[in-house]
């Protein structure tokens, strides 16, 4: 398995020279069309209910980056650099969006949902690059395969400034200052570039199908194990906090549920890595968990409302039994 990964490390992906611009833009809009729905209220929830916005953040923040970080370091004979550092980013990357649905379908906390990935964007332009920075340079000192790499905190925090703080200020001066527009396009923005988004996924799939089908096994495995980790991990710090049962299920679904696509816009902006960097693992770990943590959480939401409806079921025919 290492040969193999050692090989898609060193892949360059069919993704057209103006690629990683596309998507960084792509990405801008997505943000912009998230910041058209965030309002003040999602951060006063962190001083209403504290405990609850301050375990899913730590969660997120804290928790998931040093837990992969000790996976990959437990697993790094297995795992090549690239691949590793992929997982790292990924979890050092805010909640995604899709977040926010996925705990309505599970009866989560919509508003605990809605307030973390809220908290966890904005504060993303900052977080993201010390964490990612500091737990990706700390694997690769622990590695004896590459000592070369040093990721440049500046260059991620000036990408994620443009593509994320700039977005995210215009789109909630948007909403603060002209809410009749903003109610208008809110919604339409969103939809469009969601669908834009997965559209570009879908054209970089089949322009790299070849790639795909000769990894996917390798790429499947690693993400599938990482992403259960995420899951448990937020599932495990919430439970511990003691929360209510609902907030257990928004944490958990938050935490499992990542921001993929940044990751993969910071991965193909060659300030941060240069073209000749192998980063053909990181971009397919990226990739794949775009794909994977919507079919998880959904197949996790699934599970718990079968569960509840198993669980009212048994309620009801006791009471009736009486």
């Amino acid at each position: 398995m290492y040969e193999q990964l050692l090989q898609l490390d060193a892949v360059r992906l069919n993704f057209g020279n103006s690629g990683g611009l596309i998507l960084s833009i792509v990405q801008g809009f997505v943000m912009f069309g998230v910041a058209l729905g965030i309002r003040p209220q999602n951060f006063r929830m962190a001083f209403k209910r504290p405990r609850g916005v301050i375990t899913g953040f730590l969660s997120q923040v804290l928790v998931l980056p040093a837990v992969t970080f000790l996976a990959c370091f437990v697993f790094q004979s297995h795992l090549t650099v690239g691949v590793a550092l992929g997982a790292i980013l990924v979890a050092c990357c805010p909640g995604g969006n899709i977040s926010n649905f996925i705990s309505s379908i599970c009866r989560g906390n919509i508003e605990l949902s809605v307030s973390l990935t809220a908290i966890t964007t904005v504060t993303a332009v900052l977080i993201t690059p010390l964490n990612f920075t500091f737990w990706g340079n700390l694997f690769i000192s622990q590695s004896d395969l590459v000592r070369q790499l040093e990721i440049p905190i500046s260059q991620v925090f000036n990408t994620l400034f443009f593509v994320i703080g700039l977005p995210l200020a215009l789109g909630m001066l948007c909403a603060r200052f002209l809410p009749g527009v903003t109610a208008k396009i809110a919604k339409p923005i969103q939809n469009i570039s969601m669908v834009i988004f997965m559209g570009m996924v879908v054209v970089a799939f089949l322009a790299n199908f070849d790639y795909f089908c000769r990894y996917i096994k390798y790429v499947l495995i690693i993400v599938l194990v990482h992403n259960a980790i995420a899951f448990v991990s937020g599932w495990s710090v919430a439970s511990m906090a003691r929360l209510r049962d609902r907030d257990i299920r928004t944490i958990t679904i938050e935490t499992g549920i990542q921001n993929s696509g940044l990751a993969l816009m910071l991965i193909f902006n060659p300030a941060i890595f240069p073209p000749d960097l192998q980063t053909g693992g990181m971009a397919f770990i990226a990739a794949w968990w775009g794909v994977w943590h919507i079919i998880s959480g959904m197949g996790i939401a699934g599970f718990w409302n079968l569960r509840r409806r198993k669980l009212y079921q048994t309620i009801t025919t006791n009471r009736a039994s009486r």
